[in-house]
């Protein structure tokens, strides 16, 4: 039933954002829409499957890291 809702959702959400994007011919827009649709529903039935959900925050701290170390030698004595 909750798979049936999300895609039911989703169906509606596309239906009325992704004529507009068309029309207007904004390719780049519709791009950015079906990636952030995709990982979104890519998520959400996840979740809704008790899958495993990796933890978004873990992979943005090994990005940041780096970059922190090396702000922190850079200012530090």
């Amino acid at each position: 039933m909750n798979i049936f809702l999300l895609l039911l959702l989703f169906a509606v959400i596309i239906a009325v954002v992704a004529p507009e994007l068309v029309r207007r011919k904004s390719y780049r827009e519709i791009w950015a829409f079906a990636g952030v649709t995709l990982i979104a529903m890519v998520l959400s039935f996840g979740q809704a499957l008790h899958l495993p959900i990796p933890n978004i925050t873990k992979g943005i701290e090994a990005l940041v890291r780096p970059v922190y170390f090396a702000f922190e030698r850079l200012l530090l004595p």
